[in-house]
């Protein structure tokens, strides 16, 4: 029985690509950061991966540092500005540079919007717009003094046409979107690009966990169990007739680090095989 999701694709980038570079990735121990943070190890940058969850800090360091490629990692809450600056700075002095800045770290989960509690709602717009900003803010001295930089968020799909028992994250991620464009324009002139990724339906752990809806909600359960069900909703519902992987939205956060990526800045790519395309006729 063939799985759902695509298999490793091979290497498309250069050897070396991003040689010398420093990536600091938030949200980077598991799943689409875990992914993120191994491909720009692969290509030569220094990693540090930042996440709350030391567990997944040791997991990652081992599986990265393991297969011969640099990397370091750091406990942060994102919610926390002050630590935030605190790593930020301290990255910045052991390496002497920045050069990407990755925004992964998020927290969802569906919640009716008409009990949502403002705890719950505080907790998602708190890491993933917030966080968002902090860090970026936090950056943005080391990257204006060293004469440029990158900065990639983690946007998403589901506000471009509504998701109901998903008010917070929503909000959150149409936030990071405005957020990404106003700051690509501002921070222009210091040779900052500011550009977003929206994934689609990608079947990590974490995300299986974050959208599995209640079972009275009406809201369909993209990640069913059963794999059969799973290969049927790839067939069906994703133009590109697969679900995403890790990689896939790593492809392009190494894409905009590269070159290649010198003349994009404010842009929010959709990397979901045309799923929310699809949606949006249906």
């Amino acid at each position: 029985m063939s799985h759902p999701a695509a298999e490793p694709t091979p290497a498309v980038f250069a050897p070396g690509l991003l040689a010398g570079q420093v990536a600091l990735v938030t949200g980077g121990g598991t799943g689409i950061g875990l992914g993120i943070s191994s491909l720009l190890a692969e290509l030569g940058a220094h990693v540090v991966i930042a996440s709350r969850k030391p567990q997944h800090l040791e997991t990652a360091l081992a599986e990265i540092t393991g297969r011969g490629h640099r990397a370091s990692v750091v406990q942060l809450d994102v919610r926390d500005p002050e630590r935030v600056r605190a790593v930020v700075d301290e990255v910045a002095a052991e390496h002497g540079r920045i050069d990407l800045l990755v925004n992964n770290a998020a927290g969802n989960f569906y919640a009716p919007s008409a009990t949502l509690s403002p705890n719950a709602w505080k907790a998602v717009v708190e890491i993933d717009l917030y966080g968002t900003f902090y860090c970026a803010q936090a950056v943005y001295p080391i990257m204006a003094r060293q004469g440029g930089g990158r900065i990639v968020s983690t946007s998403m799909t589901l506000h471009y046409r509504g998701w109901p028992l998903m008010a917070h994250a929503t909000a959150a991620k149409a936030g990071v979107d405005a957020l990404t464009r106003t700051l690509a324009v501002e921070w222009a002139p210091q040779r900052i690009r500011v550009n977003a990724i929206a994934p689609g339906p990608i079947p990590t752990e974490g995300v299986r966990k974050a959208f599995t809806p209640p079972a009275d909600s009406g809201v369909p359960d993209l990640f069913a169990a059963a794999e059969e069900k799973m290969a049927a909703y790839a067939q069906t519902s994703i133009p590109l007739g697969r679900w995403g992987t890790p990689r896939d939205i790593a492809n392009m956060v190494a894409f905009l680090a590269s070159p290649a990526g010198d003349w994009i800045t404010g842009a929010i790519f959709v990397v979901d095989g045309g799923e929310w395309l699809a949606k949006n006729a249906g």
